[in-house]
Order: structure tokens, then C-alpha cells, then sequence
């Protein structure tokens, strides 16, 4: 069948993670204004 190799297209390296910017990305794709709420408002 095939090999699951989970890995990143691009390799990162996080030197400094940052809490606030984190929380502000996943709210955008999540939260009710995020990417996921408006694609569930347009699909219902």
C-alpha cells in the first residue's frame, strides 16, 4: 500500500514560540470570524 511519513514540506525551527500570535492564527482559522465558521455559514 504506501508509508505514512508525517513530516512539513518546508522544515522550521522555532526559536521563540510566541503564545499571543498562536492563539491569534488558530481564533482566525476557528474562531467565529475564522476561515472553518464562515465556510460552515456558507455551506448551511
Amino acid at each position: 500500500m504506501w508509508i505514512y511519513d508525517k513530516k512539513l514540506q518546508y522544515p522550521i525551527n522555532i526559536k521563540n514560540p510566541n503564545a499571543a500570535l498562536a492563539k491569534l492564527i488558530i481564533s482566525q482559522f476557528g474562531g467565529p470570524d475564522g476561515e472553518l465558521g464562515a465556510s460552515m455559514r456558507y455551506l448551511s
